[in-house]
C-alpha cells in the first residue's frame, strides 16, 4: 500500500458534477431512521449518522444547485429550488449534535432534498 494519496480539487464543482449519488444506500439510512421513534444510541453513533448524511446532503445540494442553474428563468422549479436551498444551506450551518434529533433532522433534510431534486429533473408535461 502506497503513503501517498491524491486531493481532488475542483472549485467549481466539475468533479462533484460526474460522480453519481449513492442514493439508494443514503435513502435507506433515511427511512431506517426516521423510522426509528426513539433511538437509544450512543451519542458518538449518532453523530456518526448525522454525518454521513450531512455529506451527503451537500453533494445533493450541489446537485439540486447544478439543475436549477440550467433551468429557464421563467421556469418556477427553480424559484422553488432556491427556496429549498437557502433552507438547506441554513440547516447544513448549524453545527452537529451528538443527538438522534440531530440526525433526524438531516436524515429529513435528505429526504426534502431528493424530493427537489426528482421535480427538477422530471420532464414537464408537454403542452396540449
Amino acid at each position: 500500500m502506497s503513503d501517498t494519496h491524491v486531493v481532488l480539487y475542483g472549485p467549481h464543482g466539475l468533479i462533484e458534477a460526474e460522480l453519481p449519488l449513492d442514493r439508494a444506500s443514503h435513502e435507506a439510512l433515511v427511512t431506517a431512521f426516521l423510522a426509528w421513534k426513539n433511538p437509544d444510541l450512543e451519542p458518538r453513533d449518532s453523530e456518526q449518522i448525522a454525518l454521513q448524511l450531512t455529506g451527503h446532503a451537500r453533494a445533493v445540494v450541489a446537485d439540486v444547485r447544478r439543475h436549477a442553474a440550467a433551468l429557464p428563468k421563467s421556469d418556477g422549479r427553480g424559484a422553488l429550488a432556491e427556496v429549498v436551498l437557502r433552507e438547506a444551506d441554513d440547516r447544513l450551518s448549524a453545527p452537529l449534535e451528538g443527538t438522534p434529533r440531530c440526525a433526524q433532522n438531516r436524515a429529513r433534510l435528505v429526504r426534502a432534498l431528493y424530493a427537489r431534486l426528482d421535480r427538477l429533473t422530471e420532464p414537464l408535461p408537454a403542452a396540449a
